[in-house]
C-alpha cells in the first residue's frame, strides 16, 4: 500500500528505478552469501523479505505507468502485447534459471539476477511518460491511503473480484506448487511430466495474447470471468487422474483463462479508475488478491494429509468453480461494458456554418 501511495505521488518511473536498485542490493547480498558458503535460514528469510519489499514498491508503479501510457483506443492490443512479453519472460526466465543453476550454480545465477536489476534500473531511468498525470498533492501518506481505499471500496465490481481472487489464488497456488508436483511424482513421470504440463500452461498464456490483441468483447468483466472458470480445470484433471495429454490440455486451457481475464481486467481498470489513483488501486488489488496465498500454500500439506491428494484436488476444483460462479451474482460484473474510444489525433467535428439569411 505504501508503494502504491508513493507511485501516485511521485513520478512512477522514479519509484520503479528505486525499487530495482533495492532489489539489486538484496539479490547481490544473497548471491554473496551463497557464494561464500551455506547461508543461515534467517539470512535467507530476511533477504527474501527484502525481495518482496522491492516488488511491493515496483509493481504498483509499473501497473500505474502502463495504464497511464497507453491510449484507450489501443488498450486491447497494447495490454495483449504486454501480457505476451510478461508471460513469455516468466516462462523463459524460469527455464533459463534452472539451466544456469545446473551449469554454474545458484550463487552465480543470483549474481546475474542482481546485475539484471541494475540494467533494468538504468533502462527505466531513461523513461519519460508522454503525458504525466498530476499526482496527489498536499496531505500525508495516510490521506493518500484513505483516498485510495475510497476509490477501491466504492466500486463493487472491483472489490468483489479481488475478494474472489484472494481465494482462487490460494487454491491455484496450492495446485501448481504442491499438489501438481506431488501428483506427478506419485502417478506420472515425476518432474519431467510436470514440466511438460507447465509448458502447456505457458503456451496457453502466450498464444491467447495474440487472440486478445484482436478480440474486443463488449462485456469486459463478464468475458474475463468466463476465463476465470478455466482456472480450476487443472485441479479437475488431476483429481480425475487424467492421462498426460488430458492434463496438458487442462493446463493449456488454464493459461488461456489467465490471459483472457488479465487483458480484460487491465482494460476495466484503465477505463474506470482515475489516472491519479492507478497505482494505489493496483496496490489494493494485489494486496487483496495475494492475501491468502501464503496461507493456502502452508495449509496444502495438512489438507492433503487429511483428505488425501485426490480429495484435496477435488476441494480446490470445487472451490474455484463456486467462486467463479458466485462473482457473476454481482450485476456490475455482468454489465460493465467497454466504452467507445476516440483516437487522440482524430479531428474534431467541424462547427457548422451559420445559415444564410436574406
Amino acid at each position: 500500500m505504501v508503494g502504491g501511495a508513493l507511485a501516485d505521488r511521485l513520478p512512477r518511473h522514479h519509484v520503479m528505478v528505486a525499487a530495482n536498485l533495492f532489489s539489486a542490493v538484496s539479490q547481490g547480498a544473497l548471491a554473496a552469501l551463497v557464494l561464500s558458503g551455506e547461508p543461515a535460514l534467517w539470512q535467507l528469510m530476511l533477504l527474501s523479505a527484502g525481495a518482496g519489499a522491492g516488488y511491493a514498491f515496483y509493481s504498483p508503479a509499473a501497473g500505474g505507468m502502463i495504464m497511464e501510457s497507453v491510449a484507450p483506443e489501443h488498450a486491447a492490443r497494447a495490454f495483449s502485447v504486454y501480457r505476451i512479453g510478461f508471460n513469455g519472460s516468466q516462462i523463459g526466465g524460469a527455464a533459463l534459471g534452472g539451466a544456469l543453476t545446473a551449469a554454474v550454480g545458484a550463487g552465480w545465477v543470483l549474481a546475474l539476477d542482481a546485475a539484471c536489476f541494475l540494467a533494468a534500473a538504468a533502462l527505466r531511468f531513461l523513461l519519460e511518460p508522454q503525458a504525466p498525470t498530476a499526482r496527489a498533492g498536499g496531505g500525508g501518506m495516510l490521506r493518500d491511503l484513505r483516498e485510495g481505499w475510497q476509490e477501491f471500496s466504492s466500486r463493487r465490481w472491483l472489490w468483489v473480484i479481488v475478494l474472489q481472487f484472494s481465494v482462487l489464488v490460494a487454491c491455484v497456488g496450492a495446485v501448481e506448487t504442491v499438489y501438481g508436483p506431488a501428483f506427478a511424482k506419485e502417478r506420472l513421470g515425476g518432474a519431467r511430466d510436470w514440466g511438460l504440463a507447465m509448458a502447456a500452461y505457458g503456451v496457453g498464456l502466450v498464444a491467447t495474447g495474440l487472440l486478445m490483441a484482436r478480440w474486443q468483447p463488449r462485456r469486459i468483466l463478464l468475458v474475463g470471468n468466463w476465463g476465470v472458470f478455466l482456472f480450476g480445470v487443472p485441479a479437475l484433471a488431476l483429481a480425475a487422474s487424467a492421462p498426460m495429454p488430458a492434463l496438458c490440455a487442462a493446463m493449456f486451457l488454464s493459461g488461456v483463462g489467465v490471459t483472457v481475464f488479465s487483458v480484460n481486467w487491465m482494460i476495466a481498470l484503465q477505463q474506470e479508475i482515475p489516472p491519479e489513483a492507478f497505482s494505489r488501486i493496483t496496490a489494493y488489488d494485489e494486496l487483496g488478491s495475494l492475501s491468502l496465498a501464503p496461507i493456502g500454500t502452508a495449509l496444502a500439506g495438512p489438507v492433503a494429509n487429511r483428505l488425501g491428494l485426490s480429495g484435496a484436488l477435488w476441494a480446490c476444483a470445487v472451490i474455484s468453480l463456486v467462486f467463479s460462479a458466485a462473482v457473476l451474482l454481482e450485476p456490475q460484473v455482468r454489465r460493465l461494458s467497454r466504452r467507445p474510444t476516440v483516437p487522440a489525433d482524430a479531428p474534431a467535428d467541424p462547427v457548422p456554418a451559420p445559415a444564410a439569411t436574406g
